[in-house]
């Protein structure tokens, strides 16, 4: 059964839609952000790979394993995107990340950034989760 993939112009974020069959448009919407206002993206066949020979594209490509060692954001997101990282990853908070390593944030500071809210979030839910 295949699977779709959106982009919702609301949130921008992308949508993997897993549809029953192969006849007809599936309605879908955003699992974001509840938007229906999608726009169908073009996908790759999935293949599968054994891990040495991932590992063997990865490290063969001395330009990507220069930019992994200098800590360029850009190429550790390349490295989970060939790794297969991105695939079936579609928690927000994932998408974020992805997102803020494609325009450059350094890996440090998108991981204090996430580890913080995550943080917050265990505070918030030991104390009741709101003000009182």
């Amino acid at each position: 059964m295949p699977v779709y993939e959106y982009r919702c112009k609301s949130c921008r974020r992308k949508v993997s839609v897993y549809v029953k069959g192969f006849s007809g448009t599936p309605e879908v919407a955003c699992s974001f952000c509840g938007g229906k206002d999608l726009a169908r993206l073009f996908s790759t066949f999935a293949t599968v790979r054994g891990d040495s020979d991932i590992y063997e594209d990865i490290l063969s490509d001395s330009s990507l394993v220069n930019r992994m060692m200098a800590n360029d954001p850009k190429a550790l997101l390349e490295w989970s995107r060939r790794m297969g990282g991105t695939e079936g990853e579609n928690t927000p908070e994932y998408q974020e990340m992805v997102e803020r390593l494609d325009r450059g944030e350094s890996v440090e500071s998108v991981a204090a950034d996430m580890q913080q809210r995550e943080l917050g979030g265990v505070a918030d839910s030991m104390d009741g989760g709101g003000e009182d």
